[in-house]
């Protein structure tokens, strides 16, 4: 069976998925952190805040960073695929 999608796409499919992985990876240990060391959690860490608002912030900053990253990895169609005949159209002819 032949996919329908373009090689970009797939590409941008598999670093989508590596990328929401590590997320996940992360969310995960907080989540685990949280529920089995939450005085680990409770620790001091920077600023007077604790570990879990750290990391929290930290998950929320690098959400947002993994996203900007996408944008400037992803592949982009050829140019050459997306264009379209207008000149037909600009001369008068029926298209």
């Amino acid at each position: 069976m032949m996919s329908s999608l373009t090689e970009a796409q797939r590409s941008n499919a598999r670093l989508g998925l590596w990328l929401f992985a590590v997320y996940l990876v992360l969310y995960l240990v907080f989540v685990l952190l949280s529920a089995f060391a939450p005085a680990l959690m409770e620790r001091r860490v920077l600023a007077g805040l604790n570990l879990a608002i750290v990391y929290g912030f930290a998950l929320i900053i690098g959400a947002l960073l993994m996203a900007l990253l996408y944008g400037v990895l992803c592949k982009t169609e050829p140019l050459a695929d997306k264009t379209v005949d207008t000149t037909a159209d600009a001369r008068g002819d029926e298209v």
